[in-house]
């Protein structure tokens, strides 16, 4: 019980008064170590070059990379193009491109912020001129950017999988169908909301304009299909999925819609290391603390706290689900997995729950946290993208926020909605 309250406490602490998240994990691992009497400068400096000295992370840079060329090399316009003029015609259409085409932008990049960002830019200025208010439809854009981290490829469950040593390939294809639940449930939630009011409509797409708009799309259509088949055949790993879609963008950004310029490639490079270096410096800081709570043997005393509900596995996840949504009100995603997965797993795997179908469970919960106030990252990121102020988009996004719960709480009370097609797609 002292390990975990000086696990908590100096967290909490560091984090209270400004410390960065990747400095506040190193000197959370600083205080377990001072109390074990382990204090060594060598071991951090180690820990740290082991924590960002991992092959299954390098598809992170890649991916984050893949998804920069995408919004600069015009492909995701090209998404948003043909979800409109699939789906535009319909009363409250370009809700439903919205949440299309976050769907198929999660299938490419696996980045929430980055996506939700490239939606608001595009489709709320649209969204706003047919009659949807301003704060509903960055509500929307929001809830559909979180898609990204459920859907492959996602950073979300790479960061899992290399934190809980879980396979990363399963993961992926786990998280196929919780991700199209969640894009359904947006879907029925903003049929309620599209309702209400007066909206401008537009004709339907002649059948030219839509193969037209097709065609152009294709190529961005074809990188989740060339991944996802890649992963299920085993032709590539993960990490060499991240590098096949980066590659894969930069030859259909320059070749194929000539629009990625040098100059634009350079800030696309600059954007994506930058991006890289923070996620893999919090990556490597976590992993120092990691093994203090291992060393520690933290995990044995969270399985001791929680032995009562072990023979209840839903009622311990529920548990779990809500530790994870209370602390993501005050975290972002990557640190809040890299800090509660390794703690989190072995009470999971003494309770008999599937791991990976536990992982995409948790990282789905992490996601949704990224709509949840004051943190909030994609929340901020679209308030500021759209112009709206933070109190509009809380409203605007809640009826997205409590139908993506809904799927969460519908896979906690039937598990096997997940676990079959998993299973099947392994």
């Amino acid at each position: 019980m002292i390990v975990i309250a000086i696990f908590v406490i100096s967290l909490l602490a560091a984090m209270a008064i400004g410390v960065p998240i990747s400095y506040a994990l190193i000197l959370c691992a600083l205080a377990m170590m001072y109390h074990l009497d382990l204090f060594d400068a060598q071991i951090v400096a180690q820990g740290l070059v082991n924590g960002a000295d991992s092959f299954p992370l390098m598809a992170v840079p890649f991916f984050m990379l893949a998804g920069e060329l995408m919004n600069a090399g015009g492909l995701s316009k090209r998404i948003v193009a043909m979800a409109i003029a699939l789906v535009g015609h319909i009363k409250g259409g370009l809700g439903y491109v919205t949440i299309l085409a976050g769907c198929v932008l999660a299938a490419l990049s696996g980045s929430a912020a980055a996506d939700a960002a490239a939606l608001a830019a595009l489709l709320v200025p649209m969204m706003v001129k047919v009659g949807h208010s301003r704060e509903t439809s960055a509500g929307l854009v929001a809830s559909a950017g979180v898609i990204a981290p459920v859907l492959p490829p996602s950073i979300g469950l790479i960061l899992f999988g290399v934190a809980a040593n879980v396979s990363i390939t399963k993961l992926f294809l786990a998280g196929i169908v919780p991700g199209l639940l969640m894009g359904m449930s947006l879907c029925a939630a903003w049929f309620l909301v599209s309702r209400r009011g007066t909206l401008t409509t537009t004709e339907r797409a002649p059948l030219r304009e839509l193969l037209k708009a097709f065609k152009e799309g294709i190529w961005a259509l074809l990188l989740p299909v060339i991944i996802l088949v890649g992963l299920r055949a085993g032709i590539f790993t993960p990490t060499e999925a991240g590098v096949v879609a980066a590659v894969y963008a930069l030859l259909v950004s320059v070749l194929v819609y000539r629009e990625l310029t040098w100059k634009t490639l350079y800030q696309v490079l600059v954007a994506s290391v930058m991006t890289t270096s923070m996620v893999m410096f919090l990556v490597a800081s976590a992993m120092v603390a990691a093994w203090m709570i291992t060393v520690a043997d933290l995990p044995s005393s969270v399985v001791g706290l929680l032995e009562p509900l072990m023979d209840s596995p839903r009622l311990l996840m529920l548990l779990i689900v809500t530790i994870v949504i209370v602390i993501g009100m005050a975290m972002d995603m990557s640190p809040l997995i890299l800090i509660l997965a390794p703690v989190m797993m072995p009470v999971v795997v003494a309770a008999g729950i599937d791991p990976v179908y536990f992982g995409v469970i948790f990282v789905m919960v992490c996601a949704v946290s990224l709509l949840t106030p004051p943190v909030g990252v994609v929340l901020n990121v679209v308030a500021g993208v759209s112009k709206v102020g933070f109190v509009g988009i809380v409203r605007g996004v809640l009826p997205f926020l409590l139908a993506e719960l809904l799927i969460i709480g519908l896979l906690l009370a039937f598990p096997q909605l997940l676990i079959v097609p998993a299973q099947w797609l392994y």
